[in-house]
């Protein structure tokens, strides 16, 4: 069964099941993310993001498309693809360039 995580992006909380981290970011956009310009395994690169783990002290940069998300964990920066995807929900201050 999979369980519930709370993650935050840009001052923002998303709420969702866990899985891959792509995936998840869908759920809050299904309009856009899965006709965005991803391949889903990994040679785009256009899912990269930064996260700050729980238990780390340093920030990481992964594809979106290949790391399972895990509760409290932060994004940090993200593409300008998935930021274009996700604008709607994104504060709208956010820069965002096409």
């Amino acid at each position: 069964m999979k369980s519930w995580w709370r993650s935050r992006y840009s001052g923002r909380s998303f709420r969702s099941r866990s899985g891959i981290a792509l995936e998840v970011l869908s759920v809050h956009q299904p309009e856009t993310i899965p006709y965005g310009r991803f391949c889903w395994n990994q040679d785009c690169q256009y899912c990269r993001v930064t996260c700050q783990l729980p238990d780390e002290d340093e920030p990481h940069e992964m594809l979106s498309c290949k790391f399972i998300v895990m509760p409290g964990m932060e994004i940090m920066e993200m593409s300008q693809e998935l930021k274009w995807c996700l604008r709607a929900k994104l504060p709208a201050d956010t820069p965002v360039t096409t």
